[in-house]
Formats: C-alpha cells, sequence, structure tokens
C-alpha cells in the first residue's frame, strides 16, 4: 500500500486524480469510502477523473461511459471492458492504496 494524499484533498463525489507508483489513479469519496480505479477509460483511453460522479458511478467526459466504482465494470455504452479497481485503506487520515493488486 502506497499514501495517495490525505482523506481531507478529497472532496465528496468529486473525481482525483492521482499518480501512485507510475499508475495513474482516481480517488472516489463517498462519505467515509474511498474509491480507487484506473485513471483510464477503456474505451477511449481518456482520464476519468475529467469526467464526473452520477448515481451510476463515474462517467467519461468524451462519450459518456461510466464505471461502476465498486467492481469498475462499465454501467453504460460505449465502453464494454471494465477498468481497474484497487485495494484501499485509510489510515491516520490518509488514504493508500494498493496498485500492484485489483479486486476486479
Amino acid at each position: 500500500m502506497s499514501r495517495a494524499c490525505a482523506l481531507s484533498d478529497l472532496d465528496d463525489g468529486k473525481p482525483f486524480g492521482v499518480e501512485i507508483d507510475d499508475v495513474e489513479v482516481v480517488l472516489v469519496r463517498q462519505g467515509d469510502t474511498v474509491h480507487a480505479l484506473r485513471d483510464e477509460c477503456s474505451h477511449a483511453t481518456l482520464a476519468l477523473s475529467e469526467g464526473e460522479v452520477t448515481r451510476k458511478g463515474i462517467e467519461c467526459w468524451l462519450h459518456g461511459s461510466c464505471f461502476d466504482l465498486s467492481t469498475g465494470r462499465p454501467s453504460s455504452l460505449p465502453a464494454t471492458e471494465p477498468v481497474d479497481v484497487f485495494p484501499v485503506e485509510i489510515r491516520d487520515g490518509d488514504v493508500h492504496v494498493d496498485v500492484t493488486t485489483t479486486t476486479n
């Protein structure tokens, strides 16, 4: 697990892009839960951190593909392939992410 940022750096429901050990990651805070996904749309290879969080998940800004925050599975077209989801731990007010392991 590598430190990604302070929990206080994350606004609820707003994507936050960060690089962890040479891997681009998008973090999304929902209350006390933080989700970490690969920051790359599987359809158009664009940064998901540039998109927005909707009720369906995180939406790519260009074509509207949405990805479930917990599973990385696409919940709307045109994407058909999931994005990687990484384990997250919150310790001492910091967000830690393991980019060497995926949970999907």
